[in-house]
């Protein structure tokens, strides 16, 4: 795409300020609904296990459509997609607003989920495809702070919102958010790209992938039970068809071979996996904590919750640039070491721990979650041809998601075990520490497990002379691809 300077300039500021606003979409109405978790569960009188699926549906919905969409979008067009996910995203917040049970808002956000993973699959792709390689790690920080903006704004104006105007405030401020991200797409971001325009849609491939995906992400949900881990089995089998059947195609909806032989790009999405399974369900663990044990308001909970999220905003550019400078794995893999502190001093956390060492150790675990997010997204997206962009950035926010969603489920197992299918009452407060206890216990030793991945991927930059170079997916690391 040869544009005068100017014009290409104007469509990369829109390209960044569309996905940097959608990238906070998302994010805010996850944490934020989190903060509600206690006021929802009120309203419906509903026990721990239920209430956690108003975060898991959204999260199940998105991991099972991010590949799928991605080849979509690469075929199709990534700003099309792109677009109606931002469209399909405010309309499930409009009707999230009048729903009367707590089934129709789970219904209302697993379609949060399927908009989610449409801007999920789509808008590091733009983002790589506006900006040359040698950028990529700033734009791609700039990114993801606006998703740790998300995060830390969410509990913050999401306890305001549901203290003053009840949990359904939240669905209706994110509304005017995306009525603007709308009208930004469709005005002032020109152009489309689908480097792969043309090729044919793997329709049976997905299917098999949709199938797979969701026996393992609702197996995750209910892996106190047998049904859970029998569901966990068929999805593992499916994963196989999957794979046999993706080696057969011609134009496949996920270019297995790209794992088999890329070595950046399949240690990156492990790692990543890992990185989400054990630190997301640390801000739903935390929000019930501070809420219950301490004793504080949704507002106030959210205001201890933001100081991790500030240092992510504050650290993501910074991590970015870095991993422009030298090899992203060295960012990246220091940056799940400090993760991996922050995370055993919070196995500690008690009834009388002080809000100090609180903030301390969110602010010590946010350093470490910014500098591994930016660096690994631009090893995973400078590891691949432009014509897999998009499923490139599925693959990784379906790792990441189906990340958070074993971490879900971790915690369900663990709250289902320790505490049971009841409301968390004063009764119950000693069983939900010691559950607290044993969740920090094993996401510490995710973490720890997951630096040798990091470490394991090799060096990005000594495969090519080009820094933040496009690789082929014939060698484990490439050739230069233009």
């Amino acid at each position: 795409m040869r544009d005068h300077p100017e014009t290409k300039q104007g469509m990369q500021r829109a390209a960044l300020w569309s996905a940097t606003l959608a990238s906070f979409l998302a994010p805010f109405m996850g944490s934020s609904v989190n903060i509600a978790l206690p006021s929802i569960a009120r309203e419906y009188a509903i026990d721990a296990i239920l209430l956690s699926w108003i975060t898991t549906a959204y999260l199940v919905a998105a991991a099972v459509f991010l590949v799928p969409f991605g080849r979509i979008a690469d075929i199709w067009g990534r700003k099309r997609v792109f677009a109606y996910g931002i469209v399909i995203f405010t309309v499930a917040s409009l009707f999230s607003v009048f729903a009367t049970s707590a089934p129709n808002l789970i219904f209302c956000r697993f379609v949060h989920g399927i908009g989610g993973a449409m801007i999920v699959s789509t808008r590091i792709a733009i983002l790589t495809s506006v900006f040359p390689a040698r950028e990529r790690g700033r734009v791609l920080g700039i990114n993801i702070a606006a998703i740790y903006c998300g995060l830390f704004m969410g509990p913050f104006i999401g306890g305001i919102l549901t203290e003053y105007f009840g949990w359904r405030s939240i669905f209706i401020a994110t509304v005017p958010l995306g009525g603007m991200i709308i009208c930004l797409v469709t005005t002032k971001l020109k152009g489309e790209w689908a480097e792969a325009r043309g090729e044919r849609f793997d329709v049976w491939g997905s299917i098999i992938y949709i199938v797979a995906v969701l026996s393992i992400m609702c197996g995750f949900s209910w892996l106190h039970s047998l049904p859970g881990i029998v569901m966990i089995g068929i999805g593992a089998l499916g994963i196989a068809a999957f794979i046999k059947w993706e080696l057969t195609v011609r134009d496949p909806v996920f270019p297995v071979h790209v794992f088999r032989r890329n070595r950046v790009f399949t240690f990156s999405n492990v790692a990543a996996f890992i990185n989400y399974s054990a630190t997301f369900a640390t801000s739903f663990v935390l929000s019930l904590y501070l809420q219950y044990i301490k004793g504080l308001s949704p507002k106030h909970a959210g205001l201890v919750l933001i100081s991790q999220s500030i240092v992510m905003a504050a650290f993501s550019p910074l991590a970015g640039r870095l991993s422009d400078r030298m090899e992203p794995r060295i960012v990246a893999s220091a940056g799940m070491t400090i993760t991996t502190v922050g995370l055993f001093f919070l196995m500690f956390l008690n009834e009388t721990s002080t809000m100090e060492i609180i903030v301390a150790v969110l602010i010590l675990h946010g350093v470490g979650f910014a500098l591994f997010s930016s660096p690994n997204a631009n090893a995973v997206m400078s590891a691949v041809e432009d014509k897999f962009f998009g499923v490139a950035s599925g693959t990784l926010g379906t790792m990441r998601l189906t990340g958070m969603m074993f971490s879900m489920g971790i915690a369900t197992l663990v709250f289902a075990l320790q505490i049971g299918r009841v409301e968390i009452v004063p009764a119950f407060y000693p069983l939900f520490l010691k559950s607290m206890r044993i969740l920090f216990g094993i996401f510490t030793f995710l973490c720890g497990s997951g630096i040798f991945f990091s470490l394991s991927r090799g060096n990005l930059r000594k495969q090519s002379p080009a820094v933040g170079g496009v690789y082929s997916e014939g060698t484990e690391g490439g050739s230069k691809n233009g």
